[in-house]
């Protein structure tokens, strides 16, 4: 049982800034993404779509949200402004998952964006399966509207998540975990 659990079990977040080349190719990606999709859906309502960034595309989005960053805030200093400039230019592949929400008079909401959630956790393990490093990172460009334009989302869809895909530059170290038998009770009719 505890090999079959191992690779839940080590998942571990890698920074951006350690995430290099290679990333996965289009064959592979196409894997992680099918092994993805493979979470709770109820009603079959495939509430989530991908948009991928890639090579030169990096640059020119982060470029974007630089200039974005000093319109939301004049004051911001040089490093804030070149944090966001560089935000997609660390790992070869970031990937978008997105909500398609809306109108729906038998799934909530809640539901349809908590299965596409769940593409972004899965989406982490098929990457760190098949050997590469990731990370599940929103901020504030996943709420911004200008942004989504940017990303040609429409007025139903959200940002769930942006999964950094690369090559790990180092082993991520073990942090604390919390302690299940902490956090479990057990209902009872008394």
């Amino acid at each position: 049982m505890n090999e079959a659990l191992s690779y839940l079990d080590a998942r571990r977040s890698i920074p951006p800034k350690q995430l290099g080349e290679p990333g996965p190719d289009d064959a592979t990606l196409m894997r992680m993404l099918r092994s993805a999709v493979r979470v709770p859906d109820h009603g079959k309502r495939v509430p989530w779509r991908f948009l991928s960034f890639r090579g030169q595309a990096r640059h020119d989005f982060g470029e974007r949200l630089a200039a974005r960053a000093l319109q939301r805030d004049p004051g911001a200093s040089e490093a804030v402004i070149e944090k966001d400039r560089m935000r997609f230019s660390h790992a070869p592949l970031v990937v978008a998952v997105i909500a398609r929400l809306g109108p729906d008079e038998k799934i909530p909401e809640s539901e349809r964006f908590s299965s596409a959630s769940c593409v972004c956790f899965a989406l982490l393990q098929a990457a760190q399966a098949l050997g590469f490093g990731a990370i599940w990172l929103t901020g504030w460009l996943a709420y911004d509207a200008q942004v989504a334009g940017w990303m040609n989302l429409q007025p139903h869809e959200r940002v769930v998540g942006f999964i950094h895909i690369g090559t790990p530059k180092l082993d991520a170290p073990e942090r604390e975990r919390p302690d299940p038998a902490e956090l479990l009770s057990e209902w009872s009719a008394s």
